[in-house]
């Protein structure tokens, strides 16, 4: 058995749906300390704040956890980053610590920023690394939440973690510059990664984590087609392979399935039908493993 840790806050509502549709569902005590999972791989679960993961699974507390990059990064921790899921709080996508002064600054870059300035963040190693790179010497306030209302009463510089930025916006601030990028990440021990047992286990639950996130991004369409259609429908379809063929009993018409991008499926529709689909049906996908 592994024993698992997972984020609390932000990333926690996306990791839970996730790992329900995975078919490993986190099943809660009244009290919320004690999680399982009905799973013969999967021991101990607990539910931590993403910054303290990494640093506890790279002890060996935990063999396997799901955090941001970076937490990863900002720790230091020496963990076996297994897999990436490119999600965050509101969904997919990435995030990114960027760095962020007042709109009155005549700041373009962080090259400008002045030495001595007063900087906040709830990143303090990666910040620290950041200006010491651009040899500008800063004074560095860690934050512990609110980090874009210091600015500029407070404080002279932010370095927050952003999705779009319009809470820095909102808050009278710009984005000047970018510490990195970052998503969600499954990290493993090393103790854990070397055992081929422990390894065997999370690379199966991996296997069921991958798929549920790229069935997510593609439907099953299924169609009926006159004979004399086909290969012009046909001709239209994206397909993971080739898509699947067969004749319908007593028509001269054929049934046709195909996976294809959910991105695009609005556009496709209207052309298949155009094109002489029938019947079209488009089912969603819970779990794509290739």
């Amino acid at each position: 058995m592994i024993s698992l840790v997972l984020p609390k806050g932000s990333l926690e509502q996306q990791t839970l749906q996730l790992f329900k549709e995975a078919d490993l569902e986190v099943k809660r005590t009244d009290r919320d300390y004690n999680p399982r999972i009905s799973d013969p791989r999967i021991g101990k679960v607990k539910i931590l704040r993403p910054q303290e993961i990494p640093t506890y699974v790279a002890m060996g507390a935990f063999d396997l956890g799901i955090t941001g990059l970076d937490w990863v990064r900002e720790t230091g921790s020496d963990v076996v980053e297994v897999a990436s899921l490119s999600y965050s709080k509101t969904g997919e996508g990435n995030v990114r610590i960027v760095v962020a002064v007042s709109q009155e600054e005549q700041i373009p870059d962080p090259t400008r920023i002045r030495p001595g300035s007063r900087v906040t963040t709830e990143y303090p190693n990666l910040t620290r690394r950041y200006f010491e790179d651009l040899r500008i010497p800063v004074q560095l306030f860690p934050s512990f939440g609110a980090s874009e209302a210091k600015v500029p009463d407070l404080m002279d510089v932010v370095v927050d973690l952003t999705e779009t930025g319009t809470t820095l916006r909102r808050n009278g601030l710009k984005i000047i510059g970018q510490i990195m990028e970052s998503y969600t990440v499954v990290i493993a021990s090393p103790a854990a990664w070397k055992d081929p047992v422990k390894r065997l286990a999370i690379e199966e639950i991996l296997t069921l984590l991958r798929g549920v996130m790229e069935g997510r991004t593609r439907v099953l369409l299924s169609m009926n087609v006159p004979a004399a259609r086909i290969d012009a429908v046909i001709g239209m379809l994206p397909a993971m392979k080739t898509p699947t063929v067969s004749r319908l009993h007593n028509l001269d018409y054929f049934s046709l399935e195909t996976v294809v991008p959910k991105a695009e499926v609005n556009q496709l529709i209207p052309r298949l039908k155009a094109a002489g689909a029938e019947d079209i049906l488009e089912i969603p996908i819970a779990k794509i493993v290739r």
